[in-house]
């Protein structure tokens, strides 16, 4: 090949380069633009799991056709579809944030009033979940969820025959649908024991108690609970928004309530319930139960409820034994003969436990939770609760808030046994 051959098939070749490279430029430009394109592989992004690029993709779909219903359609599923997942990690100001967005393209949609009616009760806003819930039903009267949901807000913000109104009508839509039947026969024993209960509040606290108790025993203890929310507020780093509801009972009505074992001196279930109906006097060891059970309600409000029982109990028995503190015969008991209870067995619930058993579950608890405190400080507790809330399992919140001392759940309990066996037996 002469050297002018070779020219020329050089500038061919550059020619055709450039040739090639202007039809890939416009065929990309054409892709770039295409909203069927933008809204198919946003879709797939969704069924992939990764829904901030498929929101990402389903928007820019939209924005170019909006008055388009189908791709309309398709991003307001996606931000549903979003908020849900990370409802289901308990990550409810996320979800509210997506399901906030399907309801502003479609503000008529009672699935979405529904799904955001939902995640605000859980958030506490109770008359935001309320407006929603009611707007839902306002577009769809058959739904037994609606109304479950609605009954849930309503019973929660101290209207309870609105509540089991709304319960009756769901469980004819649903018969047999076990949480409204339990819920309806639970609201309906307290509505029987509170009907003619009197009523107090704090700053903080809205309060009702047997007609038998007297006035300035109520409002004391009130008192005590403001300061406890002081403390146990600033310790873990929570003031709840929400007023929190507190009841005092006399002994059989508690039992009637709250259908707690008789060693039972305190209650919390979304209500402080107190045994205290027949007493008459703030007592130190009432003072430890009030601030035990007030930090059942921070622990709750920052787990979002994921906390094993022997975290959330450990952590109430901190606080009530800086108020009364009292001795501790049935762990001593269960460490020098090497019956300590398995952490993992405490997990779940101590109302079926002996008296002795819920005793030493409780002592043990308080004693892992007190070494966690003073070891390594109050901040690492604050950070496992922060996980717990984000969905995470105690051994992943643990091992994350503990990666600085390369310990996880299993090793934790094994260094906290170390040390009991140190400090007790010598060893």
């Amino acid at each position: 090949m002469t050297i002018r051959t070779r020219n020329i098939s050089r500038h061919l070749c550059s020619v055709l380069y450039m040739f090639l490279l202007m039809l890939t430029t416009a065929a990309a430009g054409e892709i770039d633009s295409d909203p069927v394109l933008y809204s198919g592989y946003g879709r797939e992004l969704l069924l992939r799991g990764e829904y901030t690029k498929g929101i990402e993709q389903l928007r820019k779909a939209y924005l170019l056709f909006p008055l388009n219903s189908t791709f309309k359609r398709n991003l307001a599923e996606g931000y549903a579809a979003h908020g849900h997942e990370l409802f289901k990690q308990k990550r409810y100001e996320e979800a509210d944030e997506n399901f906030i967005k399907a309801l502003e393209l479609y503000p008529e949609e009672a699935g979405y009033a529904l799904l955001r009616g939902i995640c605000t009760y859980h958030l506490k806003k109770y008359d935001v979940a309320r407006y929603e819930l009611e707007r839902a039903k306002a577009i769809k009267q058959d739904s037994a969820e609606i109304l479950y949901y609605l009954g849930l807000v309503q019973f929660e913000t101290d209207h309870r025959p609105e509540a089991i109104e709304l319960w009756e009508q769901a469980l004819k839509l649903s018969p047999g649908r076990k949480e409204i039947v339990e819920l309806l026969a639970k609201s309906r024993r307290e509505n029987d024991v509170e009907s003619g209960m009197d009523r107090g509040h704090s700053s903080r606290f809205d309060l009702t108690y047997d007609p038998g108790v007297d006035t300035s025993f109520a409002l004391a203890i009130l008192d005590v609970l403001e300061s406890a929310a002081n403390l146990v507020g600033a310790e873990l780093g929570l003031f709840p928004e929400a007023r929190v509801p507190v009841g005092i009972y006399k002994r059989g009505d508690y039992k009637t309530v709250t259908d707690s074992p008789d060693w039972s001196g305190g209650f919390y279930d979304g209500k402080i319930r107190l045994p205290f109906g027949s007493l008459n006097e703030v007592t130190p060891a009432m003072r430890g139960v009030l601030y035990h059970e007030y930090a059942h309600v921070v622990v709750f409000e920052l787990t979002r409820g994921n906390c094993p029982l022997w975290l959330n109990e450990g952590i109430a028995e901190m606080f009530g034994r800086m108020q009364h503190n009292r001795p501790l015969p049935e762990f001593g008991s269960a460490a020098r003969t090497g019956k300590l209870l398995d952490f993992r067995r405490l997990e779940a619930g101590f109302s079926e436990f002996s008296p002795s058993a819920a005793a030493l579950a409780y002592q043990q608890s308080y004693a892992l939770v007190n070494y966690m405190a003073t070891t390594y400080g109050w901040h690492r507790i604050r950070q496992i609760l922060s996980g717990l809330g984000r969905g995470l399992s105690f051994d992943e919140s643990a091992t994350a808030a503990l990666k600085d001392f390369n310990l996880n759940y299993d090793s934790l309990v094994k260094e906290w046994r170390a040390s009991v066996e140190r400090e007790m037996l010598g060893k």
